[in-house]
């Protein structure tokens, strides 16, 4: 039986097992997916190596930007985002190759764009970790400005939530929260933006879909916003991934 699965820490919340293993077993596909929670990315060698029907991993927080040593090949967009979140394992007789790929751009660009209006030309995108980059990076692609905020000041790309004012709550009229704050069980914890400031221009976009409707949704639609949680994101990178596990 051919072996997929996700590497990250933590994984309770995940909806990636339930979505592949539900797939499989309605497509008839003998496969399983299983959760590898690691509190280290260097146990990702022995998982590799004690799972030999081991075909792809998915790769979530924090571990997107880690495992890039580890790899032999990237695809563009992995190259240039900086972040994988799909792997693929092939096997040659003793030798192990590992080459990663970036679904999530695919994901969110799709999934964000139905949602843009001509006022749309901005963006804050709270959090610079793996899941940021590809957001930066698919935003860059829709031909749209983004820039990335962060508890701490580290360059002048970066803002600091300190430094959201109204003038750049009324000029960046997309937020996207790529951090995990918010996220089951700590569902009562928001990103530490001016809620206040929002108005029915403005588009918050939460990476998060457990819970379904995070509190950083609930402040936004308050205040007249479109809001959209990272559920579809999740299905379609899943579904791109899945076509690299198999096609590439």
């Amino acid at each position: 039986m051919d072996q997929y699965g996700l590497i990250g820490f933590p994984l309770k919340h995940s909806f990636s097992k339930d979505y592949f293993n539900s797939k499989f077993a309605s497509e008839g596909i003998d496969a399983e997916y299983i959760n590898f929670e690691i509190t280290s990315i260097s146990e990702m060698k022995s998982i590799i190596q004690n799972n030999r029907q081991l075909k792809g991993l998915n790769v979530t927080i924090p571990y997107k930007e880690q495992v890039i040593p580890f790899l032999v090949r990237l695809s563009d967009d992995a190259h240039s985002i900086g972040a994988v979140n799909v792997i693929k394992v092939n096997r040659q007789k003793e030798k192990i190759k590992l080459s990663g790929f970036n679904t999530d751009i695919i994901g969110f660009k799709e999934s964000l764009e139905p949602l843009l209006k001509p006022h749309h030309q901005r963006a804050l995108i709270l959090g610079t970790g793996g899941s940021a980059k590809a957001v930066f990076y698919g935003f860059r692609q829709l031909g749209l400005e983004a820039t990335y905020v962060s508890r701490q000041k580290s360059s002048d790309k970066i803002l600091t939530y300190s430094e959201l004012s109204p003038e750049v709550i009324e000029t960046y009229t997309i937020i996207v929260n790529c951090t995990p704050v918010g996220m089951w069980p700590k569902e009562d914890d928001c990103p530490a933006i001016p809620y206040h400031l929002l108005t029915d221009k403005h588009l918050l976009y939460d990476l998060l879909y457990n819970p379904n409707e995070t509190l950083f949704m609930k402040k936004g639609e308050e205040r007249g916003a479109t809001v959209k949680n990272g559920l579809e994101m999740l299905l379609l990178q899943a579904f791109a991934g899945w076509n690299i596990w198999i096609n590439e």
